[in-house]
């Protein structure tokens, strides 16, 4: 018997589920299933990949009722990435059962084509806040039917600042409604928020220590900021993922990080708030066909986006903290598949990381992969190339001293003298040179001027002989 028939799931669900090779429930599904029938207000607080977009779906499906007007579950995301996912998951399980509309409401997308759907039957919006308020306010919807209501991240709507959006909406639907939360963490102001909005909320929580997937691994990478670059693409070049995320503090940092690794030959995009919906949805089709292999991404672009075959995750920026580490590395070891998760970190963010790991009670392995080995490498071959060069600077100035007393010898070679150096030899004779020749005996004076252009022409070849020397010591 399959273990969702168990937990009161309908043999259409469960076959559905088993033609998509899910057959055994994973426990916050177990826990979360039977409550959501018996019609309990619930807050799951799980990790993510753990399976909770199936938990609140399933019981929901099975009590919507077909072909009626009115909208009876209204799911809450954070980001539009989110909302599309789910939306995604809610078709697969509908596609073969009749008067069922699923309509995804978000920010980027023309109004317009969204009424277009909205004027038919739809019976489950999945929707960001922003938008959903949008249509609520021109009067294009009402959530006045509505039966259940599930806030999904619902920490990270309050990270993002959704929190009086979110209470303006809850406030639209009837007191009647199921509600239902589910999030990796939950901090004070979404007790606060559970205590004001739901009525006598049954409390599931997986592990008794929320801290990120036992299947990943955690490495910890001290560097120092102007040379992550180079330590990210070693180690992208080191591990070679099949499909990763990185992680950065900011949407400029990820435009940046996102052209340096496109220029070094790796295949990569970007994804954060300032892309059209248009881009946001080709970038993200690319990377789950694995059309790329890196996503250089900011915390809210990639909350909750679930990738099959993620097998690494790169924190080029430190979380702010905990949870944002959680949600993070939570893209890699989904379902009970293998990830790792690498943190690089420079002794600035050093407090930090010391934070994350003590709130979440795990320890963090440290590596340096030979960041200091490569100083003194770079400290020999530094010395080695110091001390080539100035073997070779020694033995030029050797061979110029040498040539130069050969060519300050008599010359016997009989070449005709160089009438220019004669010229400027013969300017180079100072003003108390020409007086006294003025004053001098022809004679002299011609012995002088001979003996003039003599040392020209000695002074002359010797530079010629100098500058060979240092050209062929250069090439050496």
């Amino acid at each position: 018997m399959n273990r969702f028939s168990s937990l009161g799931v309908s043999k259409q669900l469960v076959d559905k589920m088993s033609e998509y090779g899910v057959v055994n429930p994973t426990p916050i599904q177990e826990q979360a299933i039977p409550m959501i029938i018996d019609k309990r207000d619930v807050i799951a607080q799980a990790q993510t990949g753990t399976g909770k977009t199936f938990a609140f779906l399933l019981p929901i499906l099975d009590k919507i009722q077909a072909n009626s007007p009115h909208i009876q579950a209204l799911i809450v995301a954070p980001t539009r990435e989110l909302a599309l996912q789910i939306t995604e998951e809610t078709n697969k399980l509908v596609e073969n059962l009749d008067g069922i509309e699923v309509v995804s409401v978000y920010g980027g997308q023309d109004v317009e084509r969204q009424l277009k759907k909205l004027q038919h039957h739809v019976q489950i919006i999945v929707a960001t806040p922003g938008r959903l308020l949008d249509h609520l306010r021109r009067k294009t919807l009402s959530l006045s039917e509505v039966s259940f209501l599930v806030l999904d991240e619902a920490d990270q709507m309050l990270h993002i600042g959704f929190l009086d959006e979110v209470e303006e909406i809850i406030n639209e639907t009837p007191k009647s409604r199921q509600t239902l939360l589910f999030s990796a963490t939950i901090p004070e102001e979404i007790r606060k928020l559970s205590k004001k909005h739901m009525r006598d909320p049954q409390f599931i929580q997986v592990e008794k220590v929320q801290g990120p997937a036992t299947t990943v691994k955690q490495v910890a990478i001290h560097t120092f900021d102007r040379a992550k670059q180079g330590t990210l693409i070693k180690l992208i070049d080191m591990h070679r993922p099949f499909l990763a995320v990185v992680f950065c503090r900011t949407k400029r940092r990820v435009s940046k990080l996102t052209g340096i690794l496109k220029a070094h030959g790796i295949s990569c995009d970007e994804l954060h708030g300032d892309l059209s919906q248009p881009k946001r949805e080709q970038v993200m089709k690319r990377f789950r066909d694995a059309d790329i292999q890196i996503l250089v991404a900011t915390d809210v672009a990639a909350r909750g986006l679930d990738v099959e075959g993620v097998t690494h995750v790169f924190n080029y920026d430190i979380p702010q903290d905990s949870e944002s580490y959680v949600h993070r590395i939570g893209r890699t070891g989904r379902a009970g598949m293998k990830g790792m998760a690498v943190t690089l970190y420079s002794s600035a963010d050093r407090k930090t990381l010391d934070e994350i790991e003590s709130d979440l009670d795990i320890r963090i392995q440290k590596q340096n992969i030979g960041n200091s080995q490569e100083k003194k490498e770079d400290g020999k071959d530094s010395s080695k190339q110091g001390s080539s060069r100035k073997t070779s600077s020694q033995m030029d100035f050797k061979n110029r001293q040498e040539t130069k007393g050969k060519k300050q010898k008599p010359s016997r070679s009989g070449k005709k003298k160089n009438p220019r150096s004669n010229q400027q030899d013969e300017k180079r004779t100072t003003s108390a040179q020409e007086k006294r020749s003025s004053t001098s005996k022809k004679g002299r004076g011609q012995d002088q001027s001979s003996k003039q252009r003599s040392y020209g022409k000695k002074k002359n070849s010797s530079s010629g002989v100098n500058r060979k020397s240092y050209r062929g010591g250069a090439k050496s």
